[in-house]
């Protein structure tokens, strides 16, 4: 397979570049090398295609698909950032660099693509009514409730402490912040392109991702970097809420994997070509935020977590991962075991 990795060089795509070397594949990376994310340049292996340029530039874009069958998207602007003063950015890198990307795969005859996509899409998580056991969808966390250090959602009609649940990828999307209308933007843009070219995408929708090669506590950072940071600095992790938010946390390493059986179900030899297709890629177990800085704090050797009980109005409480039907459909599974991946993980260099 000719493979190329947007965003190669990144966390992710860094790791999916490894993996579809060990499978023998070709391999180009096409990353800007943004020197606020790499202050250092990263060194690839000599087998690897390094092109530097934008994903959002069409002639560059045009030059890195020469010769591919299949493209692996990870290039995005990720995070929740600091402020709507963002969205601008997270438009042009997320949504109109991906247009771009689709355009020139239309244009070279390209129809495999692998896209990276978030359990941001959902916003929060799914929840049932302790009653009843029906699905609830809940409205916003109110602050008094959140100041009283009532954290858990309610049922929006009974006033019910809801109870949380798996989500599914037919689960209704919504988008609470502009990163997460970006990711679902580049899920329906995918899914239109795939259509119009009778082309074929796997949307990959990544839960809590943590592992070798993160980048350091950024506004940007998910938690598990912001915790491994603080550590770094010889600083408790502080954890928000009462610790108790729940999480599928799946290694770096893994999302590389289910990423090389995405590319391998579209790949020429399949007879699975869907139009397009999402899937949650998440660890099976559930794990809380507090339990993820209370092993970072142990393998490392610092200070334990301190819960804050602090809040941010539009923090998502729970949401964890059904990753049944990508199991299911394509045989992946996160085979890393919590405690193995934590203690690797704080141990590990962070990147910048």
């Amino acid at each position: 397979m000719r493979l190329l990795v947007t965003g190669g060089a990144g966390f992710i795509g860094s790791h999916i570049v490894d993996a579809a070397l060990e499978k023998g594949w070709q391999v180009r990376v096409l990353d800007r090398l943004e020197p606020g994310v790499h202050p250092v340049r990263p060194r690839f292996d000599p087998h690897v295609e390094l092109l530097i340029g934008d994903v959002a530039d069409p002639e560059i874009v045009r030059r890195a698909l020469d010769g591919v069958d299949t493209v692996s998207h990870q290039s995005a602007k990720v995070g929740l950032g600091i402020g709507f003063a963002d969205a601008p950015d997270y438009i042009r890198n997320n949504d109109y660099a991906t247009a771009v990307l689709l355009a020139a795969m239309a244009e070279h005859q390209i129809r495999r693509l692998v896209l990276a996509s978030s359990m941001v899409v959902y916003g929060e998580g799914a929840y049932t009514d302790p009653d009843s056991g029906l699905p609830v969808r809940p409205g916003p966390r109110t602050e008094k409730d959140l100041r009283g250090g009532i954290f858990d959602p309610r049922n929006p009609d009974t006033g019910a402490i809801l109870t949380p649940a798996l989500i599914a990828e037919n689960d209704r999307l919504d988008p609470r912040n502009v990163y997460a209308a970006s990711k679902v933007s580049q899920e329906h843009l995918a899914s239109a392109w795939a259509r119009a070219v009778s082309g074929s995408v796997i949307a990959l929708r990544y839960h809590n991702v943590y592992g070798p090669r993160m980048p350091r506590d950024t506004p940007y950072a998910g938690v598990a970097s912001v915790f491994r940071s603080a550590l770094a600095r010889g600083h408790a992790p502080r954890v928000f809420e009462d610790g108790a938010q729940r999480r599928s946390f799946v290694h770096v390493r893994d999302v590389a994997a289910a990423n090389i059986i995405a590319a391998e179900s579209l790949g020429p030899t399949s007879h699975r070509l869907p139009d397009f297709r999402a899937y949650n890629v998440g660890a099976d177990r559930v794990h809380t935020i507090g339990q993820m800085a209370a092993a970072l704090s142990a393998f490392s050797g610092g200070p334990a977590p301190v819960v804050t009980g602090k809040y941010r109005l539009g923090d998502v409480r729970h949401i964890t991962a059904s990753s049944d039907l990508i199991r299911d459909e394509l045989g992946w599974s996160a085979t890393i075991p919590f405690d193995e991946g934590m203690r690797e993980f704080a141990a590990a260099p962070l990147r910048g």
